[in-house]
C-alpha cells in the first residue's frame, strides 16, 4: 500500500508540446494505479479547483489564475487537501500555465498539513525548438521554469535546425548547471523511464 504521491510538474512556454507530452503519459499510465491531473491555464472560465471525474482518472482545473502567484494559491492549496485527504492518488501531475514561475511549488507540497504525502518526483520543461530562443528574449519566467526544472525535452526538432538546437542547450545551461536534454518530435519520450512505470504494468496496445 502506498503512503505518498509522486508529483510531476510539466512546464513550458504556450504552444511548446506540453499537453501533448501529457497524452503520451496519460495513454501509457497503468489502469491499476490512481493518477490526477492538475491543468492550470489562464481563462474566464473554471472550476475552482473543483474536481471533475475523468473516465480514467481524474482532472483539477484552476484557470482564473497561475497556482503559483497569490491570486489562486488558496485554491491551489484547497485542491491538495482535497487529494490528501480523500483521493490519496499513486501520481500527480501538474501542467502549469505558459507564463508560470513554478519556484515555490517544492515549499507547498511540503506544508505540515499534508503530513509528507507529497513527494516532488521530477520536473519537465518543454522547449520548443522553434520559437524557444526568440519567446526567451521576452518571457522572464522563461528562465525560472529552467532553473527549477531537470529534464529539459527540446520538442519539434524537426522544425529547427542542429545549430538552433545547440543554441537552445546553451541557453538553458546558462541558468542550470547540469540538464538532462531530450531531443523530440511530438513530444515522444521515454514516459516508462522518466514516470518509473513497470512494463508489466502498463497499458496493453
Amino acid at each position: 500500500m502506498r503512503f505518498s504521491t509522486d508529483v510531476y510538474l510539466i512546464t513550458g512556454f504556450l504552444g511548446s508540446g506540453k499537453t501533448t507530452f501529457l497524452n503520451r503519459v496519460i495513454d501509457r499510465f497503468p489502469r491499476d494505479r490512481i493518477m490526477v491531473i492538475l491543468v492550470n491555464e489562464f481563462g474566464e472560465i473554471g472550476v475552482d479547483g473543483a474536481m471533475v471525474a475523468g473516465e480514467e482518472f481524474d482532472t483539477i482545473e484552476i484557470s482564473k489564475g497561475s497556482i503559483f502567484c497569490a491570486c489562486v494559491k488558496t485554491d491551489f492549496i484547497k485542491a491538495l487537501c482535497e487529494l490528501h485527504q480523500k483521493t490519496k492518488p499513486d501520481v500527480l501531475i501538474i501542467e502549469s500555465t505558459g507564463v508560470a514561475n513554478p519556484a515555490d511549488i517544492k515549499k507547498d507540497l511540503k506544508l505540515p498539513i499534508f503530513n509528507s504525502r507529497f513527494r516532488f518526483a521530477e520536473q519537465f520543461c518543454l522547449l520548443d525548438a522553434a520559437h524557444f530562443l526568440d519567446a526567451s528574449k521576452v518571457y522572464a519566467s522563461l528562465d525560472k521554469q529552467i532553473e527549477s526544472s531537470t529534464v529539459f525535452i527540446i520538442n519539434k526538432t524537426d522544425l529547427a535546425n542542429t545549430a538552433t538546437v545547440a543554441k537552445i542547450k546553451s541557453a538553458v545551461e546558462q541558468f542550470h548547471p547540469s540538464p538532462v536534454f531530450i531531443e523530440t518530435r511530438y513530444a515522444d519520450i521515454d514516459v516508462e523511464k522518466y514516470f518509473g512505470l513497470s512494463p508489466m504494468t502498463m497499458k496493453l496496445e
